[in-house]
């Protein structure tokens, strides 16, 4: 039985920081304001969330400084709250920025992340745990991944609005996206009943997609590869599998086909890899 490797794609970083630059670049004062999947937000606030995400990456990862401390945090719930909340303040008080002043920033701090993710120990302990995937400790292999997919998603989010989205599907900068938001599937999945031996498969469609398994050891689901692929097979459609798992599709519009157990694939659904 062989289970995933790590996902070591803290190099990668750069280049998909770079392609959000040369979005910006092209990017008109009418495509500020479009609306984006995210229902809360226009392209400016997705633009301003991910600098505010370069700005926290250099404060507290590299420089160690935390701001405000968050208070009374003893719950999934007490930090979503928190995050939204910190979200929303940033994006308020950014808006008086231009978005000449905004690009310049971005460039910058881009510059300041690449160099110091060449410091970064991909198995050190992280200093945030992935929590949509139930840990409470985290490596920080895992911690860099799941922060690719945030970048990501969050530029997808803007592609998609102004009608640039295909850039992004190609497999380099996609895969790394799909298999990091993947690792959820043990945790999703550990109420799921489940007997010795079975064998659930999840497939993404398209160039960048791939198959994923849960095998059930008795106790629990377990990730792991190198296996058939099983009569309990959920298909997604590629181009909507990062909207589902991050709450960017309504899930009745999801495409997703289940041969086998009907339930399985029904419960993927709600899968989520993001902290929403």
């Amino acid at each position: 039985m062989k289970f995933p490797d790590p996902i070591l794609i803290i190099d990668r970083i750069p280049a998909l920081d770079h392609q959000l630059i040369e979005l910006l670049e092209t990017l008109s004062p009418e495509d500020w304001k479009k609306q984006t999947v995210a229902p809360k937000w226009k392209v400016e606030d997705v633009i301003l969330h991910l600098l505010d995400g370069n700005i926290r990456i250099l404060s507290i990862q590299r420089d160690g400084y935390f701001g405000v401390p968050p208070q009374n945090i003893n719950s999934y719930q007490d930090l979503l709250n928190y995050l939204n909340e910190l979200n929303a303040d940033w994006i308020t008080a950014a808006k008086r920025m231009s978005p000449r002043l905004v690009l310049d920033l971005f460039k910058q701090t881009n510059n300041e992340v690449a160099q110091y993710l060449k410091t970064v120990d991909p198995f050190a302990p992280a200093l945030f745990s992935v929590a949509w995937a139930g840990e409470q400790e985290s490596a920080n292999w895992f911690h860099w991944a799941r922060e690719y997919t945030e970048k990501w998603h969050h530029q997808q989010q803007i592609r998609l609005a102004v009608g640039k989205e295909k850039e992004l599907y190609a497999r380099e900068f996609y895969y790394p996206h799909l298999d990091t938001s993947m690792r959820a599937l043990p945790h999703h999945y550990k109420n799921f009943p489940g007997t010795k031996g079975e064998l659930l498969s999840f497939e993404i469609t398209g160039e960048a997609g791939g198959t994923w398994h849960l095998l059930h050891d008795g106790q629990q689901w377990l990730q792991v590869e190198d296996v058939p692929v099983a009569e309990n097979l959920i298909t997604i459609d590629g181009e909507i599998a990062w909207r589902l798992f991050t709450k960017g599709i309504r899930r009745e519009d999801a495409r997703i086909k289940a041969q086998g157990n009907k339930e399985a694939g029904e419960h993927l659904l709600s899968m989520l890899a993001v902290m929403a």
